[in-house]
Parts: structure tokens; sequence; C-alpha cells
């Protein structure tokens, strides 16, 4: 039997330079014994999702996701849902590429990232659920975790990790908190929060601590939360962040946990719904559920 791959790639990413490295990808998949095509995405919504969905329904042994953390999990949540999924690969082909430094994946070169499948080294990943849909990195809400969907994709891509540095600074005066109550595996926490992070791995915006016990496998996300929404509080908690040291912290709750149910407390200080981040985008709004699903979706790692 012919094994079967496809490429899925952002045209847009990482300032367009996916285009022109489409062919050496495919001869790369070639070489690694794969009979390989490629899908460019479209403007259209969930171009990706819907993708990935197809080619795994159609039988693909293999899909390689090239672009930034979006169309990455895009095409897992294409494949996530599905009884029979195929083998993931990722390019990084975005500004910061969370989930591809996780995996330790090459950063600087698209070709040598598609090389990573030739050593043919992979692990099952865990994946976490929010509701009706997917994640593979992070999961948040609150008034910080706008820094991730609220930066222009122009500034990531001119500044980097300075761009999420300046949304914070200027977001700081802003920050609110909200009453909700938490149950977790080890207990249920019912009091002010500003912000919430569900981890799957150590990497959130291109640093490296803010999770420091992530464990790729292990089914269990990691907690953290933030009760204090004052700015002064938030610089120190922000500054201990550098070298994993806000984890102890009394501000903090650091736990582990395969499930997590969130839910609001009366009415919101602004009156809105609470958005849920899930990598980077909103996916979906307070009240929610949250599940681990252990080593569901298999990569290639460097």
């Amino acid at each position: 039997m012919v094994k079967k791959a496809r490429l899925i790639y952002n045209p847009v990413s990482g300032h367009e330079q996916m285009i022109s490295n489409v062919a050496d990808i495919l001869n790369v998949l070639e070489q690694a014994g794969f009979e390989a095509s490629a899908y460019r995405t479209t403007p259209e919504p969930l171009s990706a999702q819907n993708e990935a969905k197809r080619a795994s329904l159609e039988g693909f042994d293999l899909i390689v996701g090239a672009g930034g953390d979006g169309t990455i999990s895009e095409i897992v949540n294409g494949i996530a849902p599905l009884e029979k999924r195929p083998k993931l690969a990722v390019i990084p082909a975005g500004t910061t590429n969370d989930f591809a430094r996780a995996l330790k994946i090459p950063r600087d070169n698209l070709v040598d990232s598609a090389k990573v499948i030739l050593k043919g080294k992979t692990q099952k990943m865990d994946i976490g659920r929010a509701g009706d849909k997917f994640f593979m990195n992070i999961a948040a809400s609150g008034s910080l975790t706008e820094l991730t969907y609220g930066v222009p994709s122009e500034l990531k891509s001119v500044l980097g990790y300075s761009a999420y540095l300046l949304k914070g600074a200027e977001m700081l005066p802003h920050i609110s908190s909200n009453k909700m109550r938490l149950t977790y595996d080890d207990g249920v926490y019912e009091g002010d929060i500003s912000m919430f992070l569900l981890g799957m791995t150590n990497s959130i915006g291109g640093f490296e601590r803010i999770m420091p016990d992530a464990q790729l496998s292990d089914g269990l996300f990691q907690l953290i939360v933030v009760k204090t929404a004052n700015p002064i509080d938030m610089l120190r908690l922000m500054a201990m962040a550098l070298n994993g040291k806000h984890i102890n912290d009394p501000q903090v709750i650091y736990t582990k946990t395969k499930t997590l149910n969130v839910e609001v407390l009366g009415d919101t200080k602004d009156g809105d719904k609470i958005p849920v981040n899930l990598d980077g985008e909103v996916g979906g709004y307070l009240p929610i559920d949250f599940e681990n699903l252990k080593q569901h979706i298999e990569f290639y790692v460097g």
C-alpha cells in the first residue's frame, strides 16, 4: 500500500515564504516514502480545517500543516473529532510558532522542518477539548488573554515577541477581574479572577517558563489562575514569569488537572460575555468545560 501525505499550507504565513518552498517540501515527503500532494488554503473561513477533515476521511496517512499556530490549530480541529486520525507534522511558518517550539521542530528553515519527517520520530500528544472545539497549546480567559489575539499580525511580523510586550504594557491600566467558580480535579476555587491559563506545552507567545512543568503526553493540563487585577501585582507576576517563579506567588493558583469547569458568578464587570481564547483565537465564551484527551494525535517531533 502506498502511503499518502497531504501538505496543507497557508500562503500568507511568514512573509509568504511558503510559496517558494512547496516543491522542495513535497520532494522531502516523497523521500520519506509518501505519495505527496499540496493544498493551498484560501481566505474562506476554516479552509485548513475543512481540508484536513476531508483528507483524513479520504484515508491520507499524514497531514503536514505549514503556517502559524492558527493554521495548525485549524488542522487539529479538522482531525481531532474523527475516530481514525492520520499522523500530523508541523512546518512553522508563522511569527511565534509556539507549538513547533514545544515539539523541537527547527524554526529557521522550512525545508529543514520538513526533514524531521525523514527521521521517523513520533510522539502521541495530548489534545484539549473546550466545548465542541479543540486546542493543542493553550486555552485562556480573562483580561490579559487579549494579548494573543489582540496583537495585529503586521505588528507581530515586524516586532516579534516585542509586540506582545508593548500590547501588555498598553493593557495594564485596563485589567479587571470577575467572580468565577473553577472546578478542577483537586478542588474548587470560587472568587475573583483576572485570568486563567490552561496549558499543554511550555511555550506561550515565545515565553518558555510560563508553564514550567509541561508534559506533552501525560493527559494533564497545567492550570494557572491569577486572582489579582492590580497593575503593580501584574507587573511583578509578569517579571517572575520570565524565570518560572510566578507559580509560587500567593496571588496565583498552580495545579495539574484532566478536566476544568469554569462558571461566571453574577454579572461581569462590563456586562459582556467573557471570551475563551484557544490557541490565539476566540473559541467560545464562558461558561465552558475543558477536557484533556490523552495522547489523542500522533505528531512527528524533533
